[in-house]
Parts: structure tokens; C-alpha cells; sequence
């Protein structure tokens, strides 16, 4: 008598259990898409009024998928209004003024409410000057105003190694900064003229969005960091409270009773398989680590 066959899912065992898992995944994702399309109302999702959310997180150092979803949300006319959660401290100059820029032209033709997590300061207060209505969290840190340029310098360390340093310029301000020989005073000077013009552009920005006079501000434009409750005080924020309160006060500037469904970005690249191989085993997320340049100008 002939022995049965054994089937797949006898022989690959492994296999077998990691598609059974992600087409259980797959029918319910495919469940709640579908229940959110038609819940509380017969209108499709995609064609529902909504709220955007942008989310700022980290160091600031990339400005491209910030800016395009503020692009996106201003050209959908499904968006009512939006609200920008940042939690991040700063980062890069210009990435900061990119983020600022976009924010600020959705600005101008949607109703804009920042929300405040636990930091948002220095290029993350940078950005929230863009919105109409900035709200904070009693203990989040915020403020930080200023520019910062980091020089490090190994001259000591080249010479008692025994290395010694060249450089052949075209003028005598091209090597400034360099970690290779000692600043002049001409060379500081020069340095600390555009930190200088970048805080002024700085200030600028909180003028502008703030509507305040520039004396009001300098008290606390000096570096400092501060609480979201002492940022109320000194006028860079205007009232405190969580995510759902900044909701509740985009809902108002719409005009609306109660706020709508939201539309979060910009959308985070995943592997799935890799998504729910982590799930499974429960592994956190492996933080990286950033490429630091020899000058460094930050909002930070």
C-alpha cells in the first residue's frame, strides 16, 4: 500500500505559517479600509471633507517629503485644514526654512493650526511660526532661538601625531572653519557675520508670523530654551494644550462644529514583510545614526 504524499504545509512548515499570517493581515486591512470608507456616513472616504496632518519629527535635515505633502494638502480641495504636530529640535538652516516656506504658502488658502509635543524647538519653532495658531503643551520644550555653527578642530592632535597640513587657496577666507588650523580673527569675524544675518532672518520670521515687535522678542531670543507654559507668557505661543485641542481650534477657524477625519503624512516608507516579521518577534526599530559634516549651521 502506498504511503501518502505529505502536503505543503507538512513539508514547509515555516512557509506555510508565515503566508497563513499575512493573508490574515491582508483580509484585515482589507476589513477596516472598508469599514472606514462608508463609517458614520454613505460617502466615500476619499471624497469625505478632512483635516491634513503633517508631522514633523527629528532632526530637521531633509526638507523633501515635509514640503511635498504640504503641497499635496494644499491642492486637495478635500482638505479643510490642516494641523502641524511637530516634536522635533531643530536641525539644518535651509532644510528649516524649506519646511517653513511650504507651511506657509498652505497657509495662505487653508487654515493652519500648530500643535507642540515634547520638543519643538529652535528649526521646530522656525517652522511653527508659519501657522495661525500655535499650540503647546504645558512642559514642552520650545524657544531656542538662535543659530549655531559647529567647528571642530584637530591641529592639536595632527601635531603631536606628527601630521602636518597644506592648504592652497584662492582667497584667504575660502579655508574659514577649517579643522586643520587655527581661526584668525578675521576668519571668526567672517563667520560670525553670517551666523549673525541667519538669526536676523530668524527674528524676521517670528516678527512676521507673530505679529510682534522685535523688542518683545529679543528678551528670549538669546538661545534660551523654555517651557511651553513661559513661551505663553512671553507671546510665542498662543494658548495650551494637547493634539485634540489643537483639533478643536483648527475645527473652529473652519468654521465647524466638530473636527473632521484626518489625513495624516507625510506616509512612512515600510517593508511589509519586514513589518510584520518585527511585529511578531516584537523587535524594536534600530535607530541610525546621522553623517555629520565639518561645519555644521543649525537651527538647534
Amino acid at each position: 500500500m502506498q504511503a501518502n504524499k505529505p502536503n505543503f504545509s507538512q513539508k514547509h512548515p515555516l512557509l506555510f505559517g508565515i503566508m497563513l499570517i499575512i493573508a490574515a493581515v491582508a483580509l484585515f486591512a482589507g476589513a477596516t479600509a472598508a469599514l472606514r470608507v462608508t463609517k458614520g456616513n454613505d460617502i466615500p472616504y476619499f471624497a469625505q471633507e478632512k483635516f491634513g496632518v503633517i508631522n514633523v519629527e527629528g532632526f530637521i535635515a531633509d526638507s523633501r517629503k515635509v514640503s511635498d505633502w504640504a503641497y499635496a494638502l494644499r491642492t486637495d480641495d478635500s482638505i479643510k485644514g490642516v494641523v502641524v504636530r511637530i516634536n522635533s529640535p531643530g536641525g539644518g538652516v535651509a532644510a528649516s526654512q524649506e519646511m517653513y516656506y511650504a507651511i506657509k504658502r498652505l497657509a495662505e488658502v487653508k487654515p493652519v493650526v500648530i500643535s507642540m509635543g515634547t520638543v519643538a524647538a529652535s528649526g521646530g519653532y522656525y517652522i511653527a511660526a508659519a501657522g495661525h495658531k500655535i499650540i503647546a503643551n504645558p512642559a514642552t520644550l520650545t524657544g531656542s532661538i538662535g543659530v549655531k555653527m559647529e567647528l571642530p578642530n584637530f591641529k592639536g592632535l595632527m601635531q603631536k601625531i606628527g601630521v602636518s597640513y597644506l592648504s592652497l587657496t584662492s582667497g584667504k577666507l575660502k579655508a574659514a572653519g577649517s579643522p586643520f588650523q587655527t581661526m584668525t580673527q578675521e576668519e571668526r569675524d567672517y563667520l560670525h557675520a553670517i551666523i549673525m544675518d541667519m538669526y536676523d532672518q530668524f527674528l524676521d520670521v517670528i516678527v512676521e508670523g507673530r505679529h510682534m515687535k522685535r523688542e518683545q522678542i529679543l528678551p528670549y531670543a538669546d538661545g534660551r530654551a523654555m517651557t511651553g507654559k513661559q513661551a505663553l507668557a512671553a507671546g510665542l505661543v498662543d494658548m495650551l494644550g494637547d493634539r485634540e485641542t489643537a483639533y478643536m481650534e483648527l475645527a473652529k477657524l473652519c468654521k465647524l462644529d466638530a473636527p473632521l477625519p484626518l489625513e495624516e503624512g507625510p506616509k512612512k516608507k515600510t517593508n511589509f514583510l519586514k513589518e510584520l516579521i518585527s511585529t511578531a518577534l516584537d523587535l524594536a526599530p534600530v535607530n541610525t545614526v546621522r553623517e555629520q559634516n565639518s561645519i555644521q549651521l543649525l537651527y538647534n
